[in-house]
């Protein structure tokens, strides 16, 4: 008992490892020939397996089961038979072997082992399909759903049976050749090998396909296999088995050469290649091999570019390098027109080139790294062939009835080659022309995107789009559904009708009509009619009318006479059951052949009209007079200071004024009033006359306010007698003080004070502009005769009104160092080196308690000795 259970531990714990080392795998076969019994036939069957070459020997089996399965029995379960370990070969990537990969990976290695055996079976219609599945693929693929690693696998091959191929033909599998220890660097160009080779000469398709899953944690490794068919594993969008490394790497049906742009995103991605053989036109077996391809985050050094592009725009062109190439990579461009090679050393190795002619230049790509020691380079064709213009035009609407689709493509090198026409039609995936005129039948109303797309035997390829309405029945336009006719003895006219629409146009009644089946027939009736149009388009039909009223003469009424502004403009609107109108003199109407044109007039003007409806017409005047509009002068545009006041004097010619805006003014009703605004402000004199110009006069005057003037003197201090004080005004650019005594100056900015004899001495400085725009501030200066030095209270009440601040008051000092105010256990509560600033009693926004402080001060005097003083003082609340 103690045996069993320790092989079931045994099989638990060594499976599933095992099968977390496995990458991939394919399963082919060889015919050998007869079986030792009649109607029996014998092949040598192998499984490769890629396992990581970091896999321990307990995660290998010696062996492994392949089951047979019976097709023409719905597949049932036939046989088991295991294959031993035949030969095992390790393959890797060398990360040394390609010194023009930056980051190269380390970690691509296999041991591909081979398990070998060989199977008789009989000869069968339907033929046998053998498989052997394991669990579980890692964790963290990429192109996998999560967790990818519940997911197992499923290698298998299939052996035609005689329905397919008959006897005495046999099939042996495609032998797969190419390398798979390669490097793909992610988000680069890279080409991977899936190509075979038919030892019975069929024909190979080569297409990716969904990998199958296999064996769960629940059953590891089953024995035997579970029967076809297979279940797909489970991609992550936007990959899938058609697609597994993006839609911008795909395989080579025809050499089974994977290329392209590899993911963005370094991880490891399940890639399945299916492998179908035809023989004599019939597909008798389809080979698969299922591997994990390693994506890593290196950089290779690549010349990439498309096989031919096509410029059909202009003749400045541009290139680029279709690889991200290592920092310091050097591109050389040659652009095959005989111009001198182009470097770039942009990291995307882009280019523009100016070809002068049209033609099909070879370009060549040439990037170099490190010097010259890594180096590869490519070729292709620039087709530059500028003056490529897609376009169709489509007649027709009716819905079930075809419309033609005609191509107005204009090229102006070479000719249109080919069309591809998709017509948008919802109902149908079949809705496709590659006919250069088609015509396609909707069986749905609605708008539908038509799209073409050309090509050129010059290779420009371009798109034209465009909207099409498709309709219950034709589309007819009438422009005018009521029209006039003149009709008065002698004089009878005659009419043009218009229709719009693509058809066959039939008119009635048929009477007193010329062109009756044309969309624009002549009519000349006698009384008013209706005429009735029908529009066919492919036995599609639409129906309109349009009413034709006959009258014997043309009314006219050209408007009321009129007064306006000299220099406004004025519409004219006459009352008139016209068609055609003349106005005249012409000079100041912006269109005297329309019914309602804009005068200008410079002056009193008559405007006569003539209505006409064909022959018959009446004519009719108007009368605009001009009035010149009042005069108004607001006077010319001034400048105060700030709280300053202007007169303004304006003069007019009208019979009332006003001013505008009222803020600031003395009056707004006398044309001298006084302004005094806070801010530069525009007042608007406004001019009224009784004369007939409904518009007043107006005219502008600005006052501009200059920036108010903030003199400071400087803070009050105290010095020492024969102490030098600099003082310091600011406020503008001139200054004046006063009193000028002790001062060296007291016309300029900072003046130099020196005191002979104590006292307190009180200056004003005057700050103003060069518009004499001032203000005035004051210091007082109290001048000791003691020596220099720092006073400091011995008690303050702060909240009070006096005292509430607890500073030093420096004499003579020309620099504090610092001001501090400790507490009885030595924390420090306050810190200054302004003077003029002091504590308030507070620490960290609370009120300190009542008490003894120490407080320690230091400052340098006019000479620059030292002055340090300490003490404390009594905070009293």
């Amino acid at each position: 008992m103690k045996k069993i259970l320790a092989i079931l531990i045994s099989v638990f714990l060594v499976v599933p490892l095992f099968a977390a080392h496995i990458r991939g795998g394919e399963m082919y076969y060889k015919y050998l020939g007869p079986g030792v019994t009649a109607g029996n036939s014998r092949y040598e069957v192998t499984l490769k397996l890629y396992i990581r070459c970091d896999a321990t020997p307990q995660q290998m089996d010696p062996e492994e089961p392949f089951t047979v399965f019976n097709r023409s029995s719905n597949n049932q379960f036939g046989q088991v038979i295991n294959a031993p370990l035949t030969n095992e070969v390790q393959i890797s990537y060398d990360p040394n072997s390609n010194p023009c990969i930056s980051n190269p990976p380390t970690d691509i290695c296999y041991r591909m082992r081979f398990y070998t055996t060989t199977i008789e079976l009989p000869d069968d219609p339907d033929g046998y399909t053998i498989s052997m599945q394991r669990c579980c693929r890692i964790a963290g693929i990429e192109n996998v759903l999560a967790p990818s690693d519940q997911y197992g696998a499923t290698y298998l091959c299939t052996i035609p049976g005689t329905d397919a191929l008959p006897l005495p033909e046999h099939n042996s599998s495609p032998v797969i050749s190419g390398n798979d220890a390669v490097a793909i660097c992610v988000g680069s160009y890279f080409t991977y090998d899936f190509s075979a080779v038919d030892p019975d000469g069929d024909s190979l398709v080569y297409s990716l396909c969904d990998a199958f899953q296999g064996g769960g944690r629940g059953n590891p490794a089953p024995n035997p296999a579970f029967p076809p068919p297979y279940s797909p594993i489970g991609y992550q969008a936007p990959y899938s088995g058609g697609s597994p490394l993006g839609f911008q790497a795909t395989i080579n049906p025809s050499t089974g050469i994977i290329s392209g742009i590899a993911p963005a995103t370094a991880a490891q991605y399940v890639v399945s290649a299916c492998i179908n053989e035809y023989r004599h036109g019939v597909l008798i077996n389809v080979h698969r091999k299922d591997i994990h391809l390693r994506i890593a985050d290196c950089i290779p050094l690549k010349a990439v570019l498309q096989p031919d592009y096509s410029y059909c725009d202009d003749f400045n062109v541009s290139f680029r390098n279709e690889q991200t190439n290592p920092t310091g990579s050097v591109y050389i461009w040659q652009f095959g027109d005989g111009s001198a090679p182009d470097t770039s050393n942009s990291q995307l190795g882009d280019v523009q080139h100016l070809y002068i002619d049209t033609g099909t230049y070879r370009v060549k790509l040439k990037v170099i790294l490190s010097g010259g020691q890594c180096l590869d380079s490519t070729t292709t064709l620039a087709k530059v062939y500028p003056g490529f213009f897609p376009g169709f035009v489509v007649t027709g609407s009716c819905v079930l009835k075809p419309l033609q689709f005609t191509d107005t493509t204009k090229s102006r090198y070479g000719v249109v080659s080919a069309w591809s026409w998709n017509f948008g039609d919802e109902t149908t995936l079949a809705d496709s022309s590659h006919l250069q005129n088609p015509s396609w039948q909707y069986s749905s109303i609605g708008t539908k995107q038509v799209q073409l797309i050309v090509q050129s035997n010059k290779g420009c390829i371009d798109t034209a789009t465009v909207s099409v309405d498709v309709k219950d029945k034709p589309a007819i336009t009438i422009p005018f559904r009521d029209t006039l006719i003149c009709s008065n003895l002698p004089i009878q006219d005659t009419l043009q009708l218009h229709a719009i629409g693509f058809g066959v146009f039939t008119w009635s009644p048929a009477s007193r009509i010329l062109n009756q089946n044309t969309a624009d027939p002549f009519v000349f009736p006698t009384n008013t009619t209706t005429y009735f149009v029908q529009l066919d388009e492919n036995g599609c039909i639409n129906n309109d009318s349009v009413k034709v009223r006959v009258v014997d003469h043309v009314t006219l009424d050209a408007g009321p006479d009129s007064t306006i502004c000299l220099t406004d403009a004025i519409t004219l609107h006459p009352s008139t059951d016209g068609l055609a109108y003349s106005w005249t003199p012409i000079a100041s109407l912006s269109n005297p052949n329309i019914k309602n044109p804009i005068a200008t007039p410079t002056g009193t003007t008559t405007y006569q009209l003539i209505a006409k409806i064909g022959k018959c017409s009446v004519a009719d005047n108007v009368t605009i007079t001009t009035v010149p509009y009042p005069t108004a002068k607001a006077g010319p545009d001034t400048t105060i200071c700030y709280r300053d006041t202007a007169t303004l004097n304006a003069s007019i010619i009208g019979s009332t004024f006003t001013w505008t805006p009222a803020i600031g003014l003395s009056s707004t009703s006398v044309l001298d009033p006084l302004a005094f605004p806070l801010r530069t402000t525009s007042y608007i004199l406004e001019v009224f006359d009784v004369l007939g110009c409904p518009k007043p006069g107006l005219d502008t005057v600005v006052v501009t306010v200059r920036p108010p003037v903030l003199a400071f003197a400087g803070n009050d201090t105290s010095i020492v007698v024969n102490q030098p004080l600099k003082l310091h005004a600011t406020g503008a650019q001139f200054y004046l003080w006063s009193p000028s005594t002790f001062l060296d100056h007291n016309d300029i900015q900072s003046p130099t004070a020196l005191f002979n004899t104590s006292g307190v001495y009180s200056y004003a400085v005057k700050v103003f502009t060069p518009d004499n725009c001032f203000a005035v501030d004051s210091i007082t200066i109290k001048v000791f005769k003691t020596s220099p030095d720092i006073f400091v209270p011995n008690a303050f009440t702060p909240g009070k009104n006096l005292n509430f601040l607890f500073r030093p008051i420096p004499v003579g000092i020309s620099k504090i160092d610092y001001f501090r105010v400790y507490n009885r256990w030595g924390q420090l509560l306050y810190s200054s080196t302004e003077s003029g600033r002091g504590w308030d009693g507070t620490f960290a926004g609370k009120n300190q308690d009542a008490g003894t402080y120490v407080w320690v001060v230091q400052g340098h005097d006019f000479t620059g000795k030292v002055i340090a003083k300490k003490g404390t003082m009594v905070l009293i609340r």
